[in-house]
């Protein structure tokens, strides 16, 4: 479990979700906590993530994710320990996918799930 507190001022939560900007195309990014703290990305814990506004004009992208624990879901965890598996296993590298663009604003790009094909 990621063990790291609301970056909020005067907040004392646990973080459940990374926030992140693209300030050339005025978009703020909101996803599942990331795995370790990166200059420039805020933690932010469930009530600021719900209660999350940004200035007129900008683009909120809410990437999905449970916002009740900070744990990496069990198909994220699996997903890992099949590849690791693999590679050590001398399968060679997981095939890779080709993701389907739905959405692109600048340089960020929303993309399809490859399981909902």
């Amino acid at each position: 479990m990621i063990n790291r507190r609301c970056s909020r001022s005067a907040c004392s939560q646990p973080a459940v979700a990374t926030l992140t900007f693209a300030y050339v195309d005025s978009t703020a990014v909101l996803g599942p906590l990331a795995l370790r703290s990166e200059p420039g990305c805020y933690d932010l814990c469930r009530t600021h993530s719900v209660g999350l506004s940004v200035p007129r004009g900008w683009e909120v992208i809410r990437l999905p994710g449970d916002l009740n624990s900070p744990r990496a879901s069990a198909d994220d965890l699996m997903a890992l320990a099949d590849a690791v598996r693999r590679v050590g296993l001398g399968e060679g590298p997981p095939e890779p996918v080709q993701p389907a663009v739905t959405r692109r604003k600048g340089h960020l790009a929303v993309l399809a799930d490859p399981q909902d094909d």
